[in-house]
């Protein structure tokens, strides 16, 4: 198993995506497979934005200052994503916003993911390289061990105010 930090967020992202499709081809009446779905997205996205937040961000923005911008903008992105979530998380799929709330969620994330791994991803490869990667890799797979897996989680609920404040 890779400890490249990119490498180990893409396999999220894969990850992610197929809970996705999953939500999006479960039928307009699978009202319990949508919810049990939306609770596997939440716990993914809780973990993944809270690796980021705390391990990869922060290194990059350290070294990697050029990038500052960038790193600004994923940490509002996961902002939006962690309203998004904490909502999702309080609501039932009989909710009549449920299916809507997800769906942007799902098209928020995507744009996101996007992002990084056409634009950003490359950069923070190439200025960072290899060993430093590999070293960040390794502490998000330590951090994922006791990372928040619910947006209601205290952990989860400081990442989301420093987003914020950062």
């Amino acid at each position: 198993m890779s400890t490249d930090a990119i490498v180990l967020l893409r396999e999220d992202h894969k990850e992610i995506r197929k809970l996705f499709r999953e939500f999006q081809g479960a039928g307009e009446n699978a009202r319990k497979k949508k919810e049990k779905t939306v609770k596997k997205i939440l716990e993914a996205l809780t973990v993944h934005t809270y690796i980021e937040n705390e391990c990869l961000y922060p290194a990059t923005r350290e070294l990697l200052p050029d990038l500052s911008d960038d790193v600004l903008e994923s940490y509002e992105e996961h902002h939006v994503a962690d309203v998004l979530c904490t909502e999702l998380a309080a609501m039932s799929a009989d909710d009549e916003r449920f299916a809507a709330k997800t769906t942007v969620l799902i098209e928020n994330v995507l744009h996101h993911i996007e992002e990084e791994e056409q634009g950003w991803f490359p950069k923070v490869r190439e200025g960072l390289g290899r060993k430093k990667l590999q070293e960040i890799g390794a502490e998000m797979i330590e951090m994922k061990k006791t990372a928040p897996r619910s947006p209601a989680q205290p952990g989860a609920l400081k990442k989301a105010a420093d987003a914020v404040l950062a």
